[in-house]
């Protein structure tokens, strides 16, 4: 009974597995780059990986390429989406975004549940009721960089601890 059950837990986790292997293999590099340092955030404070939304991403598109225009430092205002936004007078990586992100953590003092400075990127990466994410990068008309992530459910709840 005992080696069945091994066996058992041997079989699921090598389907778990495999099932993160196609899901990696059917996400371009691009996407890799947002979810990778995004979910290795969210694993340091031992939170589920985020998945890859392509409603969010759309949205993320649409609002990067209106700002594109013009590369404002501005959120969209969506009332049902958390929002990171960066932007680079040249060229800016998504992995070199989601860094700035989450170098934030300095800030962020959890016993507390306050910021020294800015944090609020930080805390919406890691947020335990987000479960997924989706971005865009887009080229500006001035040779800057604008780059947005769109997180559902949102996070930033005023007054509660992000993990």
């Amino acid at each position: 009974m005992i080696f069945s059950n091994i066996s058992l837990a041997i079989v699921l986790v090598s389907g778990i597995i495999m099932a993160n292997i196609c899901l990696a293999s059917s996400l371009s590099n691009r996407t890799l780059q947002y979810l990778t340092p995004t979910n290795a955030a969210r694993a340091e404070v031992s939170l589920p990986p985020l998945v890859w939304n392509k409603t969010l991403a759309a949205f993320a598109r649409s609002y990067a390429k209106k700002r594109a225009v013009d590369c404002k430092l501005q959120h969209s205002e969506s009332p049902i989406y958390g929002e990171n936004i960066a932007m680079s007078p040249g060229s800016i990586t998504p992995v070199k975004a989601v860094d700035f992100w989450v170098s934030e953590k300095l800030n962020y003092d959890y016993g507390s549940n306050t910021c020294k400075d800015s944090c609020g990127h930080y805390t919406q990466i890691i947020w335990k009721a987000t479960k997924s994410v989706g971005c865009a990068r887009e080229k500006c008309q001035n040779e800057g960089t604008f780059i947005t992530c769109n997180y559902y459910p949102p996070g930033n709840v005023v007054g509660e601890k992000p993990y």
